[in-house]
């Protein structure tokens, strides 16, 4: 599935900005989440990157006929419940393993959401593992991936970074583009 998604990927002219970093753990969020599209051009960017990674999804999502194979791309079956008990799930997991990315869509949703869930900042900050940004530009058609970033104490500043970062990337339906805004953020 991902080899098949990355030819797709690459015969409609995609191209990917960017290299990950050559570190064992982080994570990467993915936005802006307009599609389920979004779905193939991950699986493209992980052949790209020949990377193993995680990533969390609704647990609905998991069920017959395609969650086997959501599991095998790396799927963590989530429930809506719970925030701080999933961020602690996570981090645990971090600890035990010797290598993780985890990719998380921080809007939670394709539509235009009017704010990102915080789930990202807490687990990579608890976690101590830093945050990798990847922008979808559908219009030009670039997946562009950032230099990992670290959260620090300043939450106010790294979102801005956040926002710095996907103020042009338009993702594939720019409707469904929200605000780039934590659910503690004051409006601006």
């Amino acid at each position: 599935m991902r080899w098949i998604s990355y030819r797709i990927f690459t015969a409609l002219g995609w191209k990917i900005d960017g290299e990950l970093p050559d570190i064992p753990k982080m994570v990467i969020i993915g936005a802006p989440h307009t599609s389920n599209w979004d779905f193939f051009l991950f699986l493209a960017a992980i052949y790209h990157f020949r990377i193993r990674v995680r990533f969390l999804g609704k647990a609905p999502l998991f069920r017959w006929p395609f969650g086997s194979m959501f599991r095998k791309v790396g799927g963590i079956p989530v429930g809506g419940s719970h925030a701080g008990g999933l961020v602690r799930q996570v981090k645990a997991a971090f600890d035990a393993a010797e290598e993780m990315i985890l990719v998380i869509a921080p809007e939670g949703t394709r539509r235009a959401a009017d704010e990102w869930k915080s789930g990202f900042v807490e687990i990579a900050h608890d976690a101590g593992v830093p945050i990798v940004f990847a922008g979808v530009d559908g219009a030009n058609r670039i997946l562009t991936i950032s230099s990992p970033h670290e959260v620090g104490e300043d939450r106010a500043a790294f979102m801005d970074e956040v926002r710095c970062f996907y103020a042009d990337k338009p993702g594939l339906r720019p409707e469904g583009k929200g605000p780039v805004r934590l659910a503690r953020e004051s409006v601006s």
